[in-house]
């Protein structure tokens, strides 16, 4: 089962994201929910890697 990590409003955020969990060794899916005028992307990785993804995150962000 996967299990959302983040939520970007643009393509580049996403896939900003996304290329830094990969890099780290993690599984990565993304999702664009809405339309055009308000697309959202869910990051979304295996429940059982949620709590690397969040370490890593954390670590670029902070």
């Amino acid at each position: 089962m996967w299990a959302v990590i983040y939520m970007g409003h643009s393509k580049v955020d996403a896939d900003k994201i996304r290329n830094i969990l990969e890099q780290e060794g993690l599984l990565v899916k993304v999702k664009r929910i809405g339309r055009d005028d308000n697309m959202v992307y869910e990051i979304l990785v295996p429940k059982e890697e949620v709590e690397d993804a969040h370490e890593v995150l954390n670590e670029v962000v902070y």
